[in-house]
């Protein structure tokens, strides 16, 4: 059985600025790109800590995947990149109020620097519902 590849697309999360997609579904799971704390609508980085960062950073995709009619809680791994690790207790108390109940699995790595100065890069694996 062949499985088909589904391109996602949302003006809810930024869009692709380079030859990547924002995301693709492929049978029964959802690939995301990165998300870094573009708004949106401006197409600009919001303003401010890891925090503010790590809130919009989770909800590009959390608008990624209710296109792709998934949700956070069908995420089943995240890969998050900072650019400072003193930071993580910070990003970790918001990144726990997107996945307050069986969390995903997660990496997290620290990186020399992200696209336009940002603080922090999440992407995940998620079932399709």
């Amino acid at each position: 059985m062949k499985t088909e590849k589904k391109i996602i697309a949302t003006e809810n999360a930024p869009a692709a600025v380079g030859p990547y997609s924002q995301a693709i579904a492929a049978g029964e799971l959802v690939f995301t790109a990165g998300q870094i704390p573009l708004d949106p609508e401006s197409g600009q980085l919001v303003p401010g800590d890891i925090e503010a960062q790590t809130h919009r950073a989770l909800q590009n995709l959390q608008a990624l995947l209710q296109t792709a009619s998934s949700s956070l809680a069908a995420v089943m791994k995240t890969t998050v990149f900072m650019t400072d690790l003193a930071d993580f207790k910070r990003m970790n108390v918001v990144y726990a109020q997107y996945f307050a109940s069986e969390p995903p699995t997660r990496s997290t790595v620290e990186v020399a620097a992200l696209p336009l100065g940002a603080q922090i890069e999440i992407e995940c694996v998620a079932l399709a519902l």
